[in-house]
């Protein structure tokens, strides 16, 4: 009996996602499952670049603005909710074609979770305490002894990634890298096909840019001022327009300055999404052509499917 398949799409923000997605998912028969760590919460939608209302009506769309911003949601949780789609659109025999660019929600639904290792208030707190008085680098230097791996997949400023990785290694005597080789995901048991979509570094910060002018031009300052009066999550919080814009309403800095941290952090953020997707050896890419519509790139990656 052949495998039921499963489909990404990903690439970095502002390739056109969106677009060829609802194109593809008319062709094969598929609802669309967001594999956004922002498009997740709601009252956010010019800030995460949530589908327009119109776009969401082609096709359904799942896990989109479900969860509120003053909530932590975590990628075990969006593994749960995203399997529940899943089984949901095999039962309607439809195809599940999972959009987004969050190579951590990808990767999970993929190859899964390793086994959850509790967190320990004692090992955090010493570790929180070394960070503070000695800096992240301290800590990635620990972490570069007992677990090379890791290591080199962490930024050496990201605290709280390598502060896990020690904790989990402490409380096992096992390199969190070691555990999540014994994962088991979707792509044990489906056929799970990646398209990564990529485009030329000049039209994709061109892209980037012009999207940051519609975003302004919809109510982003509105948007950004009624989400900086809740309580936001961590990472709801780490949404880029936020802190940017907040910068502006405390007059560190002009709005004209606050577009421009939003564009340059986008280009980051573009960067690192690449990173990652590159390194998966699964991801068939899709270069966009200069002019070439959502239609066109649709279409041919119908072909590679079949």
């Amino acid at each position: 009996m052949s495998k039921k398949r499963i489909i990404f799409l990903v690439g970095p923000t502002a390739v056109g996602k969106s677009d060829i997605a609802i194109h593809l998912a008319k062709k094969i028969n598929a609802e669309i499952i967001s594999c956004d760590s922002m498009q997740v919460y709601g009252k956010m939608d010019i800030v995460t670049s949530q589908p327009l209302p119109a776009q969401k009506r082609k096709v359904k769309h799942h896990l989109l603005g479900v969860v509120e911003p003053t909530r932590e949601y975590n990628v075990a949780n969006y593994r749960r909710d995203a399997l529940a789609v899943c089984d949901k659109l095999f039962l309607k025999g439809k195809l599940p074609l999972f959009v987004g660019g969050s190579g951590l929600y990808c990767s999970i639904i993929i190859d899964g979770l390793f086994p959850s290792v509790p967190e320990d208030k004692l090992i955090r707190a010493k570790l929180s305490k070394q960070l503070s008085s000695r800096g992240s680098l301290y800590l990635f230097e620990k972490l570069r002894k007992i677990d090379p791996l890791s290591a080199k997949r962490v930024h050496p400023n990201d605290s709280r990634r390598i502060i896990r990785a020690l904790e989990v290694y402490a409380k096992t005597g096992l390199p969190i890298s070691e555990m999540q080789k014994r994962r088991k995901g979707l792509g044990d048991g489906y056929d799970v096909r990646v398209f990564a979509l990529n485009m030329d570094r000049r039209l994709l910060y061109d892209n980037i840019d012009r999207r940051t002018e519609k975003m302004f031009n919809s109510g982003l300052v509105n948007e950004a001022r009624r989400l900086l009066k809740l309580k936001l999550g961590k990472t709801a919080y780490c949404a880029i327009g936020i802190r940017e814009l907040e910068g502006y309403f405390t007059g560190k800095y002009s709005l004209d300055e606050a577009k421009r941290l939003i564009q340059r952090n986008s280009r980051h953020y573009a960067k690192r999404q690449l990173t990652w997707f590159r390194k998966d050896k699964r991801a068939r890419w899709v270069n966009i052509k200069k002019e070439e519509s959502s239609v066109e790139v649709a279409r041919r990656i119908y072909k590679l499917l079949n």
